[in-house]
């Protein structure tokens, strides 16, 4: 009896030291995931942009310097599960409309399991064409930032993804704030005759910004395949320009419903890739389609130098109406890669409209010094602008050259 007793007090004390070891366990995991890692980063950039031409409008300038300033900030807990993330922007600039700051990103991101959840400001990019993005119509162009339209400003949104292994990819958006366009000054190149002020730019809805938009987008994988379908119902991001007799703009945010389709196939050393949408809207029904291929060179001479050349053609069945200009023209572009310690980049190229003599050469170089700086080189070159031309015939006197070096803290 006094063994079965002491066995059983045995068996107690066991039970309660797992016990103990149990909940120190678990006050340690609960005190691990409370744990909050924190990282901040500063980006100051100097910019210098340069005109060569006479400018074409009164009031605008050759010479535009200008600094910017990024910062970041990131909160990670929960292994990473959950986070809040934060990027910044501000640019002082020669033109007042240039000068502007804008939340890039704000936003609280949660992950479990096969799901996400982000509720917040956040830039979202869709595509795989290397000149226009066609099916990228969640956030709001940057226009006075660049002119490429690369630049987004932060959109406000509850986005949920679904992420499964058979099925690929589900993402749920809701947009509950639509995001004007900003354009440039009277003193800033790139823009219209008539200057354009955002403020003045109206809805087709009677919500004005604040009607509730939604989008849908699937994307998945098959073997060399990459498949993206999307649908974005809601304020249009580009604005339908109206050209009266006069020659002055009339101009508006359409309600649009957009269909898109982004597929990259990968075989060997070759991309091949299409983006394709289809806009409707009760003043406008468009098609528009990016097709092309790319080949890198791979490791040139054993050197690490890769090689890449860009084939895509570009349609708009809006013609000459298109913002983009991009209406029945070709890209053709090298992209260099050195792939070195300073990670050296080039990327050369040129757009030409097969119907008219318009032709838009580009550059873009970049280069790391240190740990600390990069520097960038930008040029575009507008050359024998069509007078049939109505976006690009704005900007035949602007061609120009860029240089900037960011300092990282």
């Amino acid at each position: 009896m006094a063994q079965l007793i002491t066995m059983e007090r045995h068996s107690k004390l066991g039970l309660l030291v797992t016990l103990f070891f149990m909940i120190l366990g678990l006050n340690a995991q609960e005190e691990e995931n409370k744990k909050v890692s924190h990282d901040v980063e500063l980006e100051v950039e100097g910019e210098y942009r340069f005109f060569y031409e006479e400018s074409q409008f009164e009031g605008q300038e050759d010479h535009y310097p200008s600094i910017a300033f990024r910062p970041e900030y990131s909160a990670e807990w929960d292994k990473g599960y959950q986070s809040i993330n934060f990027k910044g922007f501000f640019r002082w600039d020669r033109d007042n409309e240039r000068t502007h700051w804008d939340i890039r990103e704000l936003y609280y991101q949660k992950a479990k399991n096969n799901w996400e959840l982000s509720v917040g400001l956040k830039k979202v990019y869709w595509g795989v064409i290397e000149s226009n993005h066609l099916v990228d119509v969640i956030n709001q162009t940057d226009a006075v930032e660049t002119f490429d339209g690369e630049e987004k400003l932060g959109q406000p949104m509850v986005q949920f993804s679904l992420i499964t292994n058979k099925l690929g990819t589900f993402d749920f958006f809701y947009l509950p704030f639509h995001r004007k366009r900003t354009f440039p000054g009277e003193e800033g190149r790139l823009r219209f005759g008539t200057v354009i002020d955002q403020g003045d730019l109206g809805y087709e809805s009677g919500a004005e910004e604040w009607r509730q938009d939604v989008a849908i987008r699937w994307k998945h994988y098959v073997g060399a395949f990459d498949i993206g379908l999307s649908h974005f119902y809601g304020n249009g991001r580009e604005p339908l320009f109206v050209f009266t007799p006069t020659g002055e703009i009339d101009a508006f945010y359409p309600v649009i419903h957009q269909s898109g389709l982004d597929l990259q196939i990968t075989h060997n050393a070759f991309l091949w890739k299409l983006e394709s949408i289809y806009r409707y809207a009760d003043a406008q029904d468009f098609f528009a389609l990016a097709a092309g291929l790319e080949f890198t060179f791979s490791n040139i001479d054993g050197n690490g130098l890769d090689i890449g050349v860009l084939g895509e053609y570009l349609y708009d069945e809006r013609d000459e109406l298109a913002l983009t200009a991009l209406q029945n023209d070709i890209f053709f572009g090298s992209r260099i890669a050195f792939n070195d310690v300073q990670d050296t980049s080039i990327l050369l190229g040129g757009i030409k409209d097969l119907e008219q003599s318009s032709t838009i050469f580009s550059m873009e170089a970049s280069r790391r010094f240190g740990s600390n700086w990069t520097a960038e080189i930008e040029a575009r070159i507008f050359s024998n602008i069509d007078d049939s031309e109505l976006i690009l015939a704005n900007f035949r006197q602007d061609s120009f050259l860029r240089i900037a070096i960011s300092r990282f803290f």
